[in-house]
């Protein structure tokens, strides 16, 4: 299973030039998660803190409970043994052909057989479709191609952690929708947790269970995708809508004179240009493809989100219970093709409170679900208010806090 992952005020600058400030949360052990933001706002310098390659002036970054930022180079070695990394460029050696880069941290951390590194290696290569590609360099490859042969590296460790800067970057949207569902099987098959940095909205509304977002160097929001989806946050709204209206300038923040014309541009009924969907609604979570277990981060998500749900927004209340009827539906239709949400559908979650259930009747029979114990809460005040939210810790999950703006103050 995968690890957590927690930081705590983390504060990063290059020279005079401050990156982002004081960011605080922490990723689920085995669930999977998304950090969003404009371009500039570091969303790739963070994920090189995660792993040490680069050194924050202030805060802790905690890898299944040891903090990086002050542990030893030896200890910082074996830690980084729990991660695979696909970066952004997918960060291939050029004189070595594509087998020999998948198969690199075989060589360079087991004591495998040759024979045996190559079975690894091949499977790899099969799941992210470059079979037959394996004997050629990255330079005779195209940009896609490189970054699936650097998925495929990343996953030859089965590891715990699985960070992906921009998985879809030089990707065609077919592909870019193979990754996305492989990442989902990923999750179900070795429970690791899963951090994807990107800025497509598809993968962000569809993929993760937990979403992040960096804007202005603050954390904006982090916490279950149902709650980020439903935030009537603008600088959330305009962003999951690709709209050029909103907070989110061509350079990070609008002056006051572009944002006064855009505001009367918009009054007089000129289109931003962003998508029309409805964002009442939370559109279906990508589920694990026939055949894969029961995606057990998925049952511990919907019981992260039972425990918040009466201290969210009327409409953010409505849409997640409406999401929760439209999964059981679609349990009680195709059990077999949606093993999961069966799976979650005859899960006995707690009820704050010790309310109704929120979805349809169980349909019959039991998967295998860890079981999901009520959790302790405290009080954070959210824009103002004082909300009431989980901080259940255990061997196997935390609690998603929700942090809606860096300075959430616990009362």
């Amino acid at each position: 299973m995968g690890v957590e992952v927690a930081v705590e005020g983390l504060t990063k600058s290059f020279g005079s030039q401050n990156i982002w400030r004081d960011v605080t949360f922490t990723l689920p052990s085995g669930e999977v998660n998304a950090l969003l933001g404009p371009s500039g706002t570091g969303k790739s310098v963070f994920l090189k803190n995660l792993i040490g390659l680069l050194h924050p002036e202030q805060g802790s970054v905690y890898i299944d409970g040891t903090d990086i930022t002050k542990c030893s180079a030896k200890e910082l070695y074996e830690i980084r043994k729990l991660f695979g990394v696909l970066f952004q460029d997918g960060a291939l050696f050029g004189s070595m052909t594509l087998y020999d880069n998948i198969a690199f941290p075989l060589r360079e951390h087991t004591k495998k057989s040759e024979s045996e590194i190559r079975k690894i290696v091949m499977d790899k290569v099969e799941l992210v479709g470059l079979a037959g590609a394996d004997g050629k360099l990255p330079g005779e490859i195209s940009g896609g191609m490189r970054k699936r042969a650097g998925l495929a590296r990343a996953l030859v460790l089965d590891p715990e952690i699985i960070l992906c800067d921009e998985p879809d970057s030089g990707l065609d949207p077919v592909r870019t929708a193979y990754i996305s569902q492989l990442l989902i099987d990923i999750n179900a098959e070795i429970d690791a947790t899963i951090l994807i940095v990107t800025h497509n909205i598809n993968i962000a509304r569809t993929i993760p269970d937990n979403i992040g977002m960096l804007f202005r160097k603050e954390l904006v929001m982090f916490g279950p995708r149902e709650v980020l989806l439903t935030s009537e946050q603008p600088v959330v709204k305009q962003f999951l809508a690709g709209d050029r209206f909103g907070p989110i300038g061509m350079s990070e923040e609008k002056d006051e004179a572009i944002a006064a014309a855009e505001a009367a541009m918009q009054a007089a009924g000129i289109s931003g240009g962003g998508t029309k969907d409805d964002f009442s609604e939370i559109i279906p979570q990508v589920q694990p493809n026939p055949g894969m277990p029961v995606r057990q981060a998925a049952v511990r998500h919907r019981q992260n989100v039972l425990n918040i749900i009466n201290e969210l927004p009327p409409n953010a209340q409505a849409a997640i219970r409406a999401s929760i009827e439209e999964e059981d539906r679609r349990a009680r239709e195709a059990p077999d093709t949606y093993a999961t949400l069966f799976a979650m559908a005859n899960h006995q979650f707690d009820y704050p409170g010790g309310g109704a259930p929120v979805g349809g009747a169980a349909v019959g029979g039991a998967g295998e679900v860890t079981e999901v114990i009520e959790s302790p809460t405290e009080n954070i005040a959210v824009d103002g208010a004082t909300q009431q939210v989980s901080t259940m810790t255990d061997d196997t999950a935390e609690i998603t806090k929700i942090v809606d703006g860096q300075d959430a103050d616990r009362a």
